[in-house]
């Protein structure tokens, strides 16, 4: 079988038509939500031919901690922050395609696969980051979104007057050399390349495909045309840069500003969603459908005015950035129907290879694996994955969910004890580290959020807006000893439970 997945960055759940039934946002979470409903009928054809699952949920967060939890299966947040593969990850594309730098026929003949990566996703190239390309057959990487340093062309260009000194100015500086047409902007490109690929690969058997596409996150600079849809405005509104601020936005913006940052994110995910009808349509006529596994997913949400918030990061992993969307499309199995077993973005990395037919490997160090096979799931709507979800940013605040209740427990006021485990330093989010020792280096300040601990019932909640800490205690304890026992079962380092206050 061959496996395409295509991880979007950014990707609010309410602004996917399988979750809203295409209502307005206001009705889908919370009156704080704007009014109007984000067409999304690409996706809305995937969900109608594979398996929608309704609690799906980040793990480690943000952006290259979700992945390397997706390239290596395991959790990443209890260990280290954002950093690169380290070499004795079993990466995933190393995984089905075998050691690099080998020919394709060697790699057919040794039970191996083709895999290829193809992506506009500047983080996996920046520093600190930059080699989870490696294990690919091939990959193509479209260049100049965000901080890019592709051009540097003494010229005058249009930019954002806030984004002058900033790192999107090397956005729009490549954006003005780039973008002559909707086929120039970045995920466009990706989807196209993505259906030639598919067109010229056809005939081998059991590919594995790996879409990484930079869209929804920042910029927020969609098509006007697709912008007016939401604020009839466009760019007309003075005083925005193309990045929304993680923080409270009334610290920021006024309601004016605030309503047409939500709504270039909302013309954002449209947009996205136009282009990846290309590869939908590709697939169609190649008929892919019968023969390929289909995941679609996100790294993680973004704050759109929950909690008074937008942006990601500042707080506890609520609802709107922890609750993911995740559908699977599998040539037979779970057509047009939903799941409520509770899954994890590294459930990808054993599903993908026991869908191309590899074996996993045995992890590094003894450590477990923390990804389930949801091929089991996805032929039988009771077949279980795991009690509880685990999700958290390094040296933060660790959330866990059952599925009904969720809990957010805040560290003790001195972080400590916390440990960086891997030789590779903190290149891109800092931290203070100590020397490297005995395969950790401690870590000086955590710098965790200034958050109190909060407890929230999903069925009467869902956007965890209501702290039930105080009120059940009961539920709290309960909530803190499967918190407790999840650390234990995935084999999280032991200091976890100290600096949680969880001993």
């Amino acid at each position: 079988m061959n496996v395409i997945t295509i991880l979007c960055d950014t990707l609010r759940r309410d602004h996917v038509g399988a979750y809203t039934g295409g209502a307005p946002l206001d009705q889908c979470w919370s009156g704080e939500a704007p009014a109007w409903s984000v067409p999304t009928p690409n996706m809305d054809r995937l969900a109608a031919r594979g398996t929608v699952f309704d609690n799906a949920y980040i793990g480690s967060t943000p952006c290259m901690p979700a992945r390397r939890d997706i390239y290596t299966g395991r959790l990443e947040f209890l260990e280290r922050g954002w950093g690169p593969l380290e070499e004795d990850d079993r990466d995933l594309p190393r995984q089905v395609s075998g050691p690099p730098n080998r020919s394709v026929q060697w790699m057919m003949e040794q039970g191996h696969r083709v895999s290829c990566l193809l992506t506009d996703h500047f983080h996996l190239w920046e520093q600190g980051s930059g080699n989870y390309h490696m294990g690919y057959t091939g990959f193509e990487f479209v260049r100049g979104i965000e901080s890019d340093a592709l051009y540097t062309d003494p010229i005058d260009f249009p930019c954002p007057e806030g984004d002058r000194l900033g790192k999107n100015e090397r956005h729009w500086r490549n954006v003005h050399f780039i973008r002559q047409r909707d086929e120039d902007y970045f995920c466009a490109q990706v989807c196209r390349k993505a259906a030639d690929w598919l067109r010229r690969n056809r005939a081998h058997g059991d590919f594995y495909l790996h879409l990484d596409i930079f869209d929804p996150h920042e910029p927020w600079d969609p098509p006007e045309d697709i912008l007016k849809q939401f604020d009839p405005r466009g760019y007309a509104v003075e005083g925005l840069r193309a990045a929304a601020p993680y923080a409270p936005w009334r610290d920021h913006y006024s309601e004016e500003q605030f309503d047409n940052m939500r709504a270039r994110y909302a013309a954002k995910v449209v947009f996205l969603d136009r282009w990846l009808g290309a590869v939908f349509d590709a697939m169609d006529e190649l008929d892919l459908w019968r023969d390929t596994l289909l995941i679609f997913t996100t790294d993680h949400g973004t704050w759109n005015g929950d909690h008074g918030r937008m942006g990601k990061l500042g707080t506890h992993q609520y609802d709107g950035c922890a609750h993911i969307p995740f559908i699977a499309c599998h040539p037979e199995l779970g057509h047009g129907e939903r799941r409520d077993q509770l899954v994890q973005l590294m459930d990808i990395y054993p599903t993908v290879l026991s869908a191309v037919g590899r074996p996993l490997p045995e992890m590094p160090s003894g450590r477990p694996l923390h990804g389930v096979d949801l091929l089991p799931a996805l032929a039988d709507p009771s077949a279980p994955t795991r009690e509880c979800a685990l999700m958290g940013m390094f040296g933060k605040s660790v959330s866990v969910t059952d599925g009904d209740w969720t809990l957010h427990q805040s560290p003790v006021a001195a972080n400590q004890p916390l440990y960086w485990y891997g030789y590779h330093l903190a290149r891109f989010i800092n931290y203070d580290l100590g020397p490297y020792k005995d395969g950790r280096r401690a870590v000086a300040d955590g710098m965790t959020w200034p958050a109190p601990t909060s407890l929230h019932d999903k069925a009467q909640d869902p956007n965890e807006l209501v702290n039930l800490a105080a009120e059940r205690p009961d539920k709290l304890a309960e909530m803190q000893d499967k918190l407790r026992a999840e650390l234990l079962r995935l084999q999280a380092p032991q200091e976890q439970a100290l600096r949680l206050g969880l001993a």
